[in-house]
């Protein structure tokens, strides 16, 4: 067991006009045994850290240094901590978590009954604008803080937006657990897109085909349809081969391969990095200028060689997909960046939007937070339009405020910059069907539904653009889009008034599969009829309307089998009828949240429902606790 060493502290200053060179055979230079590599930004001497960039770019790094995203991941002994380490503790099953301080250190405690159970000093801060995740090391006491352990992600999150302990597995579509423990290790889970690490440790898996051993390095290939991946192979052997030779001696992960084939070299890569990539090994904690912006060793020498955010070197070959214009082009390159780690259809939950599975060639979008990229790839709009056209990822507003701004008719200049002909009141209304001033005259109202179970129990917007009358969501998906704001309609009278509005045609045996008997409101067939993420977007959705009247329906999904679906019920069910019931979905059995459930909508003047059984709990299931 490989403990990581705190995290190396950059303190590289220098100049614009040109930092000092260096020379081939001097520490950091990309030269291998084998070969002497051309340049390039994606090897690990290619980078610099973030403190280089401040020199000649203040004000960017200024306004990113503030951001939640290059905060995503802070050392504990340095970072501005907002949970309680008061001695505070949340209740898992038969476990409890506690929260503890002495001194300037913080400490978490997992014990069972009365037993003091396992000590973890915390090494790492993850995240900060939702919540707070910990990473940590376990000791012996808090007098003998020496770390006996790996890093390890630790069960526990503080949810900032309400205050509240939480089972940390439990903000992704996973299985009920049975006992919280630390785990998975840090390093092997968590690491590649919460901090900045050299491209070419991400690619490794790329560049080795679909048989590659698994790691953390993701391909997003393989999640898009054909047309629209941008596949990665070997260019240059002799250069992957140096390459390799300098990470694995970096890694201090043994010889290289003495077979040179590329297979070899890069099966021999992935194997270093799984095993021996640690905190001491990233390039910068959280997320740095050149995670987007590429090594920019170059470009400090001389700024007039500008940076790139497309990865390249002697050992890279791309096929981008084609694009009509230079500006369509870039478009593409800076989704993929964003696409990197925004792509993520987490865990074994097997379903995905557009009626489609994780697992299957034509599968949809991800059904919560993390795939917006890979969504936003998917889409109509993402062969023009890049990420950075709605998100300036330099601004450090916060993110409701933008959100917000965007979701009004005022936000459509975005939309309208290519789709001139909805720009006037006359031609919006006429193909909206809505007050062009209201909000139903926002482009994102219609084409960006809210329809993601979000990181704060909210629902947010779905990436893929595409329209709330597309065959494959109103046939294939429940609810229908439209619903989400007009609650109270019937799946008939949407899908009349989608038909009559837009000349379409949906087969009514199709609609009958999917909620039954279509006189009844739509959000409420979903509740009683749909897959778990879906029953969380509808419960949602009722909720935001605060009617009392729907709190027995709400109710139904406190005891899905997903717990993250419970959360979405339980937030629900509190804006419905007007008060928290105070039920225990994160850690309480099935019998108890019934029960607890009923006292509660009696006490509303509820009626109790026809509880849905839970699916079986499956601790078993290998599924991460990353997100």
């Amino acid at each position: 067991m490989r403990a990581h060493p705190a995290l190396i502290a950059f303190a590289l200053v220098v100049s614009c006009a040109r930092a000092p060179a260096v020379a081939p055979g001097e520490p950091g230079h990309a030269q291998g045994a084998r070969h002497e590599s051309a340049p390039s930004n994606v090897l690990r001497s290619d980078y610099v850290g973030s403190a280089a960039c401040s020199a000649c770019h203040a004000k960017e790094t200024e306004a990113w240094a503030r951001s939640p995203m290059h905060r995503m991941t802070r050392n504990a002994d340095v970072a501005d901590v907002k949970a309680p380490f008061d001695g505070r503790a949340m209740r898992f099953k038969g476990d409890s978590v506690s929260l503890e301080s002495r001194g300037a250190a913080r400490f978490v405690r997992i014990a069972r009954d009365a037993s003091l159970g396992e000590l973890y000093r915390v090494t790492r801060i993850v995240g900060g604008r939702t919540r707070e995740d910990f990473v940590g090391v376990r000791v012996k006491s808090e007098d003998d803080s020496r770390a006996v352990s790996d890093e390890m992600v630790l069960p526990v999150s503080y949810l900032i937006f309400s205050g509240a302990l939480r089972y940390k597995g439990y903000s992704v579509l996973v299985h009920e657990r049975d006992s919280a423990h630390a785990g998975p290790v840090w390093s092997e889970t968590c690491l590649f897109c919460h901090n900045t690490v050299p491209f070419f440790s991400t690619v490794l898996g790329a560049l080795a085909g679909p048989r590659a051993p698994a790691y953390q390095g993701e391909d997003l290939a393989p999640l898009l349809p054909e047309d629209r991946r941008w596949t990665w192979s070997v260019g240059d052997e002799h250069a992957l081969a140096a390459a390799v030779d300098d990470e694995l001696a970096h890694l201090r992960s043994g010889a290289p391969p003495s077979d040179d084939s590329p297979q070899t070299v890069l099966r021999t890569a992935i194997a270093a990095t799984r095993s021996s990539f640690g905190g001491s090994d990233l390039v910068e904690v959280g997320i740095g200028c050149e995670s987007c912006h590429g090594g920019a060793r170059m470009h400090v020498r001389d700024p007039k060689t500008p940076p790139s955010v497309v990865p390249f070197g002697p050992m890279l070959a791309m096929s981008p997909p084609k694009a009509k214009t230079p500006e369509a082009a870039h478009a593409q390159e800076i989704n993929r960046v964003c696409a990197r780690c925004h792509q993520v259809l987490f865990s074994r939950y097997p379903w995905t939007w557009e009626g489609g599975r994780r697992t299957s060639n034509d599968r949809g979008g991800s059904p919560i937070n993390s795939g917006e990229a890979r969504d936003f790839l998917l889409g109509g709009c993402a062969s023009a339009m890049a990420c950075t056209t709605c998100h300036d990822p330099h601004d450090a507003k916060d993110r409701a405020e933008k959100d917000d701004a965007l979701a009004t008719p005022a936000g459509n200049a975005p939309c309208t910059r290519c789709h001139a002909t909805y720009a006037t009141d006359a031609a919006l209304r006429a193909h909206a069907h809505h007050d062009p001033r209201g909000p139903g005259g926002a482009c994102v109202a219609c084409h960006m539904p809210r329809k993601n179970m979000g990181l704060d129990l909210r629902l947010t917007r779905y990436h893929r653009i595409g329209s709330p009358t597309d065959p494959e969501r109103v046939l294939r998906d429940r609810p229908l889009e439209c619903a989400l704001c007009h609650q109270e309609k019937s799946t008939e009278s949407l899908a009349r008034t989608m038909e009559s509005w837009w000349g379409k045609a949906y087969p009514r045996d199709l609609l009958e599969r999917l909620y039954g008997e279509l006189s009844e409101p739509n959000l409420a067939a979903t509740l009683e009829r749909g897959k778990p993420h879906e029953v969380a977007v509808a419960a949602a959705a009722l909720g935001e309307r605060h009617q009392r009247a729907d709190g027995s329906a709400i109710a139904r999904g406190l005891v899905n089998e997903y717990p993250l679906v419970r959360m979405f019920a339980a937030r629900a069910l509190t804006q419905a009828i007007g008060k928290d019931c105070g039920i225990d979905v994160n850690g309480a059995d099935v019998a108890h949240i019934e029960a607890a459930a009923a006292a509660c909508l009696g006490s509303a003047g509820l009626s109790v429902p026809a509880w849905a059984p839970p699916g079986p709990a499956r601790p078993g299931d290998s599924e991460p606790v990353d997100d």
